[in-house]
């Protein structure tokens, strides 16, 4: 009979077999077949031989499943016979007044448990949550072992492959078929995955949140609307054009006749600067480039690819009656992926919306109802919005136009909205709560001008 020492190291390596086989089955398993074939393309030849595997799993996983059958078969053998029958002379030696066969037994099934805890153990659990946290690195380790197996067993893995397809397809599964598509929800919840494990910066995360919002972003959601477009007449003198140029610092408007229904053209400030001091001086109606019209409707993705390739940097928007909506550039559109983008002539923008205190926001009349919702973290009932700003939102309330200079209060949708400055008969500025909050929203408005007075 093997002496009880080299027993246990038999069980010892029939468990470590059975290890290697499982973390090597789930380290495959995890791999990105993505760069894997990058990584071919580099001439890594282990990543081709891991990529084999990836994408024929049925040979791979027949031979990791004789891998792990053999060392269980073999563990399981060995231990009854030989482990079994010196449990039951053990037990005979201290008394154990049972029948033979009956004590046998009971060996059998006590060495099986403890044969099966150690291979649960050190067999799979410890050695498949390794595979999970270094799966490359097991997996580059076991892929030539993994392959040489294969190679021998390939008759056997063959058959067992052909009767798994087999009954795949009895069961209406075709066995060769495209896995499924990874979706826009899988990256989204990837890149949440990866924000939370701090894998990403928060930047990263946004911009890449951003880039499939862009996408469903219609033009109309992100254009500058046609009360704050910054254009010129073309009957205006020089004086007056250049006078915009330098309080706008803009590079390029829009050019109308009558109103900005009529856009004649985009006037280039370097070319009106540079005509500035030629002998000849032009008409401005002469150094007006075409207009690029595109409907207020186009996704926003659309319409960056779209100027990229037109080489346009400024596009005007029309709405479905055919009248200027709005003006939107490619630094507009840039800004909805990356967020605002800054050049040493640009002012510092005043944020749109600033929480002031547990129930207090003060919010900018052009803020959309949706960063509003958000911020809040309120539910607005969409089918009676006809607005997309707050200030939109403020005037669906009233009666007429308030002045210029006035203040009001207003309730709507369960908030409570104090207006603190209106100008050119546009909503600017205004403080809102919730009106769950029972403290007068005038007076906490009034304490935290205050407050900045102190300071």
């Amino acid at each position: 009979m093997v002496s009880l020492p080299r027993q246990i190291l038999i069980q010892a390596i029939l468990i470590l077999l059975n290890a290697f086989f499982a973390a090597t089955e789930i380290a495959v398993v995890s791999l990105n077949a993505n760069k894997l074939r990058k990584q071919v393309e580099e001439g890594d030849k282990k990543a081709a031989k891991l990529l084999k595997m990836v994408e024929n799993p049925s040979n791979f996983l027949s031979t990791i499943q004789i891998g792990i059958t053999l060392a269980g078969f073999l563990g399981a053998a060995l231990a009854s016979d030989a482990l079994a029958e010196r449990l039951t002379a053990a037990l005979q030696s201290i008394g154990v007044r049972i029948p033979y066969s009956a004590l046998n037994t009971i060996s059998v099934f006590i060495i099986t448990l403890i044969i099966s805890f150690f291979t649960l153990i050190f067999g799979e659990l410890v050695p498949k949550r390794i595979a999970q946290k270094k799966s490359e690195s097991v997996a580059r380790f076991s892929v030539g072992v993994i392959s040489a197996i294969a190679t021998v067993m390939r008759p056997v893995i063959w058959f067992l492959s052909l009767c798994t397809n087999t009954v795949l397809r009895i069961i209406g599964i075709k066995p060769n078929a495209d896995d499924e598509q990874v979706t826009e929800d899988d990256i989204h919840i990837m890149v949440d995955a990866a924000g939370d494990a701090g894998s990403i910066e928060e930047d990263e995360k946004e911009w890449i949140q951003n880039v499939f919002e862009f996408n469903d972003t219609a033009v109309s959601e992100v254009m500058v609307r046609t009360s704050d477009i910054v254009a010129v007449q073309e009957k205006m003198h020089n004086a007056e054009v250049l006078a915009i140029i330098k309080e706008s610092g803009r590079s390029r408007f829009p050019v109308y006749g009558e109103d900005l229904n009529d856009i004649k053209g985009i006037l280039n400030a370097r070319d009106f600067l540079l005509n500035l001091n030629d002998d000849n001086m032009k008409k401005i109606k002469d150094m007006l480039r075409p207009a690029y019209f595109v409907p207020e409707t186009i996704h926003a993705d659309k319409l960056f690819s779209d100027m990229q390739k037109k080489k346009q940097h400024v596009a005007i928007c029309i709405d479905e009656y055919g009248q200027t909506s709005g003006l939107i550039t490619l630094e507009d559109l840039l800004e909805e992926i990356v967020g605002n983008i800054y050049d040493e002539f640009d002012e510092q923008e005043e944020e749109e919306l600033i929480k002031v205190s547990d129930n207090l926001w003060k919010v900018s009349g052009s803020l959309s109802v949706e960063d509003l919702e958000e911020a809040l973290d309120i539910d607005l009932p969409d089918e009676e919005l006809d607005f997309d700003t707050v200030g939109g939102m403020i005037f669906s309330c009233l009666n007429e136009i308030p002045k210029d200079g006035s203040e009001l209060d207003v309730s709507i949708f369960g908030l409570k909205i104090h207006v603190t400055k209106i100008l050119d008969k546009r909503i600017v500025e205004c403080y809102v709560s919730k009106e769950t909050d029972e403290n007068n929203l005038t007076e906490e408005k009034k304490s935290e001008k205050d407050v900045e007075t102190e300071k």
